[in-house]
């Protein structure tokens, strides 16, 4: 499993999952972004995620098909 890490600007408390999924290249546009999380094919600390809007914070891991996102504060 490739693992990355993902760290918020200073100005943000979150990002959305559909951002950070197009962000890291995991999806190629934001529809096949919201694909992915409709299929039930992401994790986010361990538990199966279906909401696409989703708030990523700092300590939560992120987990889709080979890869692992750990998201850092700024």
């Amino acid at each position: 499993m490739e693992k990355d890490t993902f760290q918020l600007r200073p100005d943000d408390e979150f990002i959305e999952l559909i951002k950070l999924l197009k962000l890291k290249q995991i999806a190629q546009s934001g529809g096949h972004a919201k694909i992915i999380v409709a299929d039930g094919l992401v994790t986010v600390n361990g538990v199966q995620e279906f909401r696409k809007r989703n708030k990523l914070r700092p300590g939560d891991v992120i987990e889709v098909e080979n890869f692992q996102i750990t998201i850092l504060a700024s």
